[in-house]
């Protein structure tokens, strides 16, 4: 079993164990495709891989970071998710609760969580919402708006 379906299948496994449900619509290839996209992007920030996170999103990919202004641009969007000097993703989770296909577009929302490292070895977890509006860009899903919301507890 490839790396990437063996990370769709225990995510499947955790998810049916921890009773979130969950409703994909559209074609299985297409829904498995989104969610490996999802998956690749969630390493690709532990991995501190700028250049990969960016090129997640479409060429005119937008995203609206909780309490900022909308920023636009892959250009714009790696500089955003840059880390300072010393401080790291050591784990980032996307669980989608529902996608949705149509055509060229899809949606996909459900909660995400990770865990920052500080530059003085402390960690803060931390975890949310989210809505994705995928768009298919030369025949690949990308991230074309990305929206997040934190969740204090």
């Amino acid at each position: 079993m490839n790396h990437t379906k063996y990370i769709l299948f225990v995510l499947n496994l955790v998810m049916i164990s921890s009773g979130i449900s969950q409703k994909y619509t559209g074609s299985e290839r297409q829904i498995n495709t989104i969610l490996s996209n999802a998956a690749k992007f969630s390493a690709s920030i532990v991995n501190s891989d700028y250049e990969k996170i960016a090129s997640s999103y479409t060429v005119d990919g937008k995203i609206f970071p909780n309490n900022l202004e909308i920023i636009e641009g892959r250009s714009a969007i790696m500089n955003y998710w840059k880390l300072p000097e010393g401080v790291r993703t050591i784990a980032h989770k996307i669980t989608p609760l529902e996608i949705k296909i149509n055509g060229k577009e899809a949606y996909d929302f459900g909660v995400y969580e990770g865990t920052t490292r500080r530059a003085n070895g402390d960690e803060v977890s931390w975890k949310g919402k989210y809505v994705i509006i995928w768009r298919k860009e030369n025949k690949e899903w990308k991230m074309y708006l990305d929206i997040w919301n934190r969740i204090q507890t």
